[in-house]
């Protein structure tokens, strides 16, 4: 009985969250699903987190398995044997993860960028990096860069990304802190591309959750 009110109450968390559609974004790995903050039981403070569908987790898993099992053989044992380590690698132990039984509140993140702001980034500049400038309503111009990962990023203090009036893709500022454009596909990067002064993606961790 005690078992189900928990199971009960944390369902609610997430439902009433997933409700408001906060932090919502779709991709073709792990479909939709919800950028927020939580609080732990603990008082633990968790500023990027992503609410995933445990089934579209287990239906990403199960068949890839099914398939390495079907092709053993003989001569293909240990190469076999590779490919499930290498899967069990990269399901169970890759990735930040949060028990959902562990959350006691979620709310909005101030890192995620609303979806229609994240669909205006286009994709690579170069093989493995994103490189863009955003412009704020009031004139201030921010320089981002991501290698893969665009669920979360830092921001300016005293900035929102509901602050961002445009998306300057492929760009980066220079010396002077003008918007330059990068050149797309194989380049060299700019002697004045100061990476260091980017704005990244943030770490973050993963809830697995039944978002139906």
């Amino acid at each position: 009985m005690l078992e189900r009110k928990k199971e009960k109450i944390v369902n609610e968390i997430f439902s009433e969250f997933i409700r408001t559609k906060e932090g919502f974004f779709s991709d073709h790995s792990h479909g939709d699903s919800y950028r927020c903050s939580a609080t732990l039981k603990d008082g633990t403070f968790l500023p990027c987190v992503i609410l995933r569908d445990i089934g579209r987790y287990l239906n990403e898993i199960i068949p890839r398995l099914n398939a390495l099992d079907k092709r053993k053989s003989f001569f293909s044992k240990k190469h076999t044997n590779d490919n499930y380590e290498n899967i069990l690698k990269l399901y169970l132990t890759s990735g930040n993860r949060i028990n959902n039984y562990d959350i006691k509140s979620l709310t909005k993140s101030k890192f995620a960028m609303p979806e229609s702001l994240l669909n205006s980034i286009e994709g690579e500049t170069t093989m493995g990096w994103t490189g863009f400038v955003l412009e704020m309503h009031d004139g201030s111009i921010f320089q981002y860069g991501t290698t893969y990962l665009v669920q979360f990023f830092d921001i300016p203090e005293k900035y929102s990304f509901e602050d961002v009036m445009k998306v300057h893709n492929h760009s980066y500022l220079n010396a002077a802190n003008k918007i330059v454009r990068l050149q797309e596909g194989f380049m060299d990067i700019p002697d004045d591309y100061d990476i260091s002064n980017t704005y990244r993606e943030r770490p973050f961790f993963d809830c697995y959750v039944d978002l139906n």
